[in-house]
């Protein structure tokens, strides 16, 4: 029996049309995540002070702090973490601050280089890139690594333009780029930098005859401009469309920002209502379109007798970010690196038996005390492969507790088909 529907092929037809746009807009600005790697912090060092040692650097001082308070466990006390989960926490820290002290190395022209001069910014823009090269042949460059550069503002924008092409030309022309290359572009106000940043990419992509898009960027959002524009828009959320494929994360600048509204300095931070509206608006923003999310930093140093409580308060901001949705974060100073692994790694282990429960649910096709819509599924499959890039979780357990071995959890997690 053929089953008899009432509407036309006219009408059908007619839908297609109406939404064709809806579509390609869908497809256009909202691809889901590419599956890629995002760290979990990102550390900043001056341009001047960067060497091809400085990630085994940090990785030494960060376990000198360590030992000066006592070891990790002691440290996770402090921090208030509770002593199973730091039993299952402390030893992953332990290998991952002697194996990969630092996923994300930002090589500073900016606020934490200043002006030097332009004969000393070029010289040391090409020093630079010998030195992430040095850095990469060594084994010592940490898996992502960039620059960067002074803000398309008019008064730093001829300079932040050229650093970034000596940086990228030397790079090219000494060894080629780092599979893990990240630049970044501070101080947006306008999509119109977006745009004109993009156009930069570009251009350099077709001088060294890069392949189109190879080089993306990440946005900071220090600006009140950039959240809320002069005509009640949000510029942020134009990001995606103004420079396809190009943006690769949005920043957020928490002192910058809060300077311009005007919170004085001992209030700014991290977990302030001005800091966190921002911060959502940019979670709208870019949800569905591929772009990652970091929070910024706490400039609150755990260094001589303020260290226990600048280790409490960086623990507790980096949990924050985590459960608010923002992967990622800056970290300052060597002794921030081990409570900002403590309280990842506690935020994976802590969710990790409801996650991998509920998965296993979904790979034995069996009901549990959660109906999970697909989306959902796709999220945990996203937190437990997180969990395993930054060393939290082992490949292992996960295909124990779950069923599913990487490949598959891949499969889950990643919403853009063949990413």
């Amino acid at each position: 029996m053929t089953a008899r529907t009432a509407l036309s092929a006219a009408t059908l037809a007619a839908i297609e049309h109406r939404l064709a746009a809806t579509d390609e807009l869908l497809a256009r600005a909202y691809p889901g995540d590419d599956g890629r790697r995002q760290p979990v912090h990102t550390v900043y060092v001056p341009a001047d002070r960067f060497t091809p040692e400085l990630t085994t650097v940090w990785g030494r001082a960060a376990r000198e702090a360590v030992a000066q308070a006592g070891g990790l466990a002691d440290l996770a006390a402090w921090i208030g973490m509770p002593e199973r989960t730091a039993a299952a926490v402390v030893p992953r820290v332990h290998d991952k601050l002697e194996r990969e002290p630092i996923e994300d190395l930002r090589i500073d022209f900016e606020d934490g280089y200043g002006d030097h001069g332009d004969d000393a910014e070029d010289a040391d823009a090409i020093r630079a890139a010998r030195r992430v090269l040095a850095a990469e042949g060594a084994g010592f460059a940490p898996p992502m690594v960039g620059i960067r550069f002074k803000s398309f503002e008019a008064a730093t924008r001829a300079r932040g333009i050229r650093t970034l092409d000596l940086f990228i030309t030397t790079l090219v022309e000494h060894g080629g780029l780092p599979a893990g290359l990240v630049l970044t572009l501070p101080k947006v106000s306008t999509v119109s930098q977006v745009e004109a940043m993009a156009e930069v990419a570009g251009a350099l992509e077709r001088a060294h005859g890069l392949p189109e898009g190879r080089l993306r960027f990440e946005v900071q959002v220090e600006t009140p401009q950039l959240v809320l524009g002069a005509d009640g828009d949000a510029p942020v959320a134009r990001l995606a469309l103004a420079a396809p494929g190009r943006v690769s994360g949005l920043h957020f600048g928490t002192y910058d920002y809060s300077a311009a509204l005007g919170i004085a300095g001992p209030y700014q931070s991290l977990d302030h209502p001005a800091a966190d509206h921002a911060k959502a608006v940019m979670q709208v923003a870019v949800a569905g379109t591929g772009i990652r999310l970091s929070d910024g930093s706490t400039n609150v140093l755990p260094v001589g007798d303020r260290a226990p409580a600048a280790w409490r308060l960086h623990a507790r901001l980096v949990r924050r970010s985590l459960e608010r949705g923002f992967p990622q974060g800056w970290d300052l100073h060597p002794a921030q690196l081990p409570t900002r692994f403590l309280a990842t790694y506690a935020y994976f282990r802590d969710g990790y038996p409801e996650a991998s429960g509920r998965l296993r649910d979904v790979h034995d096709r069996r009901t549990g005390g959660v109906l999970d819509e697909p989306a959902t599924v796709r999220a945990l499959a996203g937190f437990v492969r997180r969990g395993a890039q930054c060393g939290a979780l082992t490949a292992a357990e996960i295909e124990a507790d779950t069923g599913f071995d990487e490949h598959a959890l891949a499969g889950l997690a990643r919403v853009r088909e063949g990413a």
